[in-house]
Formats: C-alpha cells, structure tokens, sequence
C-alpha cells in the first residue's frame, strides 16, 4: 500500500533501497534510529554498546536490503527489531558487539563524545515507539506481538502461558501486525 504523499511506507523505502536510491535507507534509518537506540539502551549497561549495537543493526538491514534477493519484509519495523534483538543475543554471548556488517560496508567504528552519550541516556529514557505501539493495539495483542516479534516466544509457549489456543496467538500477532501497519501509515514513529 502507498504512504502519503511525501511520507513513503517503510516497505516502499525499503524497495527504494534496493532499487539503487541511496538516500532511501537514510530516511528509514531517520525514523527508526531513536527507537531502536532506545530498545538497546535499556537493555545494556553501557551507552556505547547500545550505540554498537544500534549501528550494526541499521548495517545488517541495508546488507540484507541490498545483497539478498529474498522478499522484502512484510512488516519492516519488526524485522529491525528483531535483527536488533538478534545482534544483542548475540553480543551478550560473544562478551562483544559484532561489526561484520559495518565492515562489510567499509563504515568507520562509532566514537561517541560526552554529549552523544547524554543523547543516548536521554532517548533511552524517553518515551519511544514501543510506548506508542502498544497505545494503537488492544492489550492482548500487543502482549502477542511484543512476545512473539520482540522476545520471540514460540506460539506454543506463548499460547501456554496466555491459557490461549496457539491459532488465538497466531490471530493476535495477525491482528496487531495489520492494526499497527494501518496505525503507523499516518505517523511520524
């Protein structure tokens, strides 16, 4: 579905992208940098790694945007999240951040200074786009799609846990995803 004039979707940006239109991924990147900053900076201690963690995200998509030939996203601010998950996983296991993907990109390491590093406290303790996603879902979906996408909870755990059929956890992830896209065309998040 087409964004508003002058505010394309994520997906339509996202095809930009691979279509060779390099100030594309930029404009995703603008709108979701602060809310994946936020994600990872409350999830690690330092506010370095947080910013890391933030850059080979935002690295890893534009590979995958630009070097695979697999479908893109359906929902591409879950797909973010999740590779951003993902990498923190991963740094958590490694005792380190990776940067394969910036250095498959040639981008020079990340060097915050004293006002970068307020920056990154400030958004991580501010109101982000997770706060607001949760305000356009019922509470029930927006526990689906938080536990699934985000903690990546299998549909069998997370329909235990819910005291839910897995097909009812499967209807909300559904529902949250299509209500959030619809929810999401006419912001800013």
């Amino acid at each position: 579905m087409p964004g508003t004039p002058g505010r394309p979707t994520d997906h339509e940006l996202l095809d930009a992208c691979r279509s060779g239109e390099r100030e594309a991924f930029g404009h995703f990147y603008r709108r979701y940098r602060e809310p994946v900053l936020a994600y990872l900076a409350r999830r690690v201690a330092e506010p370095e790694t947080a910013a890391d963690l933030m850059a080979e995200t935002f690295a890893s998509a534009l590979v995958a945007v630009q070097e695979t030939a697999r479908p893109l996203p359906s929902t591409p601010v879950a797909w973010l999240f999740t590779i951003s998950r993902n990498l923190l996983i991963d740094s958590v296991r490694r005792g380190r951040v990776a940067a394969e993907a910036r250095e498959r990109l040639r981008l020079e390491p990340l060097e915050l200074d004293d006002r970068d590093i307020a920056r990154v406290i400030e958004i991580a303790g501010s109101a982000g786009i997770l706060e607001r996603m949760s305000s356009y879902l019922s509470e029930p979906e927006w526990e689906a799609l938080h536990a699934h996408v985000l903690d990546e909870e299998p549909y069998p755990n997370l329909a235990r846990r819910l005291e839910c059929s897995e097909a009812v956890v499967r209807k909300r992830v559904s529902r949250a995803k299509a209500n959030l896209r619809t929810a999401l065309r006419g912001t800013d998040a």
